[in-house]
């Protein structure tokens, strides 16, 4: 027999042993049991004319699924059991398909029909079987109650009206498995649409209208622009479409804003607009977000809407926050139009605004919100009445604290 190299550092006459950096590794698994579950109501009408039909014959239901397997409910107008004497009725949920041992919890429910909601429940559910549940050996077997109800007193109860009773039966069928550690990992990656429809605009390939924007001309996809926007699927296949899809001039809208508003479409993401502005300043961003966001109203771009209304909450200045008032009232933004009315109400930023350009606009092109930027500065003012009502006026009508009136300047 061969000799058995050991390190000499550590000897053992354990030799046969791994060591302990080659201990196996530690593997697991969990077996999981649990029911499928499913409902069935069966609604027996002309009750009084079933009764007489024999001891040991049932009414039963269409079959249904659960679990894997069909089932059936079994109503015995004069009982199950011949030592009853048609004393009561009998109501059984039985295996209806092909099983072998099949394990299942049930419940059996007589439906009160006056409303009273009072109804007769036998159930498995909701609590502890000292046996475990119910096992059914083959197809034809059966779970419920020989003596389920005494004729007599159903006759005379609330669950039976107009000649008919109403039954509601639950079964839930035992499936157990074994789970065990994956043996595969697959990572998926982000979807890369976007990409794939972003370099399709930049090569122009296939492309089959363009837009005149300011002397600049942008080639696009019809079909890609239809599906992102309702209005572009309107103008290009609609009934209402423009004459001419070739080259369709876009009025009222810089180059750079429609350029933009075809990266979004396109790339489904928001382009660098320092980037588009070619100035590195933060009113540049503000500007093209706040242009964006018009556009995307224009053209029923909800997500970018969003985007730009996200944008600009978190860039609210002095010098563009009463443009972006005007503009959140206009597009019916009403976060940003809070975040902008809390703004403009503290008393540190109030003057400010109103002597920017901004302001002049707001109150031409937005009346009613002067009358809510009221109430904001109401709130936050810790002035009298009078200081609170000289203040107001000063917003409405542009005068100083001397009530002077005052033009506004940048």
């Amino acid at each position: 027999m061969g000799k058995i190299l050991r390190e000499t550092s550590r000897p053992s006459s354990n030799s046969y042993f791994p060591s302990p950096s080659s201990a196996p590794a530690t593997t697991s698994s969990a077996s999981i049991t649990d029911t499928v579950r499913g409902s069935h109501q069966f609604k027996i009408t002309g009750y009084s004319l079933s009764k007489g039909i024999g001891i040991g014959k049932y009414i039963a239901s269409e079959t249904f699924s659960v679990g894997g397997y069909d089932w059936a409910i079994y109503f015995y107008p004069d009982g199950k059991s011949t030592e009853d004497d048609a004393t009561y009725v009998s109501l059984f949920i039985a295996l209806a398909s092909e099983g072998t041992d099949v394990r299942a919890l049930f419940e059996l429910t007589l439906l009160d029909q006056s409303g009273k909601e009072r109804h007769k429940v036998h159930s498995h559910f909701e609590r502890t079987l000292e046996s475990g549940p119910y096992t059914l050996k083959y197809r034809g077997s059966m779970w419920g109650y020989k003596r389920f109800f005494k004729r007599t007193a159903l006759e005379t109860s609330d669950y039976l009206k107009d000649d008919c009773l109403s039954v509601n039966c639950s079964v839930g069928v035992v499936k157990s498995h074994t789970e065990g550690p994956k043996i595969y990992s697959i990572a998926v990656p982000p979807s890369n649409m976007g990409q794939h429809f972003g370099k399709l605009m930049e090569s122009g390939k296939g492309s089959d209208v363009s837009f005149e924007v300011n002397g600049e001309i942008f080639a696009a996809h019809k079909l890609v622009l239809a599906a992102r926007s309702p209005v572009f699927r309107a103008q290009l296949f609609g009934p209402m479409k423009d004459q001419n899809t070739q080259c369709i001039k876009v009025e009222d809208m810089e180059a750079p804003v429609f350029k933009a508003l075809l990266h979004v479409i396109y790339w489904d993401s928001l382009p660098d607009l320092q980037e588009l502005t070619g100035l590195n300043s933060k009113w540049a961003t503000t500007l093209m977000a706040q242009h964006l966001l018009a556009a995307a109203d224009r053209y029923g771009l909800e997500r970018l809407r969003l985007m730009c209304e996200a944008s600009l909450c978190g860039d609210v200045a002095i010098n563009t926050v009463a443009t972006t008032l005007a503009l959140a009232e206009q597009h019916h933004c009403f976060q940003l139009k809070a975040v902008c009315l809390k703004f403009i109400a503290r008393p540190e930023n109030l003057k400010a605004v109103m002597q920017t350009d901004g302001f002049e606009y707001l109150k031409e092109s937005c009346p009613p919100v002067l009358t809510e930027l009221l109430e904001y500065v109401a709130r936050f003012t810790e002035h009298s009445d009078f200081m609170c009502k000289h203040r107001i006026e000063a917003i409405l009508d542009g005068s100083d604290n001397n009530g002077r009136r005052v033009k506004q300047r940048l």
